[in-house]
């Protein structure tokens, strides 16, 4: 629980001077966020500073790979500029670079074909959603709008069906299969989205089945939270009495 790792706060106030407010503003990944919440220039500063916080939850344990959309890689390379400007001021590697990891479908759009799920904007699946609520998704999927009859050729670009396809079935020959037929006209967006519904449906019921055993079990729950905890603070605090130490700031044992 990171409300248990005081020592990520005080990290990332030690960062925050080694960045500055325009190139936080720069990063492109914090600009869309600006941009699809509506701040204009009323940034709250916790938002605007939320990469220097991811910095100190990555370097904290030290961790040289992180798996993340690509939506998220202007924040690692954030983190990584940070880890350099601590390096060169301390003068050795006392900090380690990220690498970001990407899948091949670096990112899934939202149901209503916008760049980004969002829970606040209505256009997400839950892993924990029932198999109605995926069906209804699914059905509400955005697609072709000028694929108006099974027979009209359509796009495979932008439709987001065929982007879950990609990311969720197996079965990629039969994927470009569907992708040739659907482009050359023939194939209703209803059966695409009959065949998604069953991947998805198979997918998260294994998933939301071992959602459901955990709510019923919230002792262990907490026990795994707690062992958890204990065992990373204990790492976050030594990365932290390093960073303190090797740039001249001693606090009391």
């Amino acid at each position: 629980m990171q409300s248990g790792l005081p020592a990520l706060a005080t990290l990332t106030m030690l960062y925050l001077n080694f960045v500055t407010v325009a190139r936080l503003e720069r990063n492109p990944t914090i600009k869309d966020e600006i941009q699809a919440r509506g701040f204009g220039r009323d940034i709250p500063a916790g938002f605007l500073c939320y990469p220097v916080a991811q910095a100190a939850d990555i370097t904290a344990f030290k961790a040289t790979v992180v798996p993340v959309g690509e939506d998220q890689a202007p924040l690692i390379e954030q983190t990584n500029e940070i880890v350099r400007r601590i390096n060169r001021q301390v003068g050795h590697g006392l900090l380690l670079e990220a690498k970001a990891i990407i899948p091949p479908v670096g990112r899934l759009p939202g149901i209503d074909g916008r760049a980004k799920m969002s829970k606040s904007q209505g256009n997400a699946i839950p892993l924990s959603a029932a198999p109605e609520e995926i069906r209804e998704a699914v059905r509400r999927m955005y697609t072709d709008p000028g694929h108006l009859r099974a027979q009209d050729p359509g796009k495979v670009e932008g439709n987001v069906v065929f982007t879950y396809l990609d990311a969720f079935d197996e079965d990629k020959e039969a994927v470009a299969e569907l992708k040739a037929r659907y482009r050359r006209g023939g194939l209703g967006d209803v059966t695409l989205k009959q065949r998604l519904d069953a991947i998805l449906q198979g997918l998260l019921d294994p998933i939301r089945a071992r959602g459901a055993d955990y709510a019923r079990d919230l002792d262990s729950v907490l026990d795994v939270l707690r062992d958890g905890t204990r065992t990373a603070r204990a790492v976050t605090d030594a990365t932290l009495h390093e960073v303190q130490s090797a740039l001249g700031l001693f606090t009391l044992e």
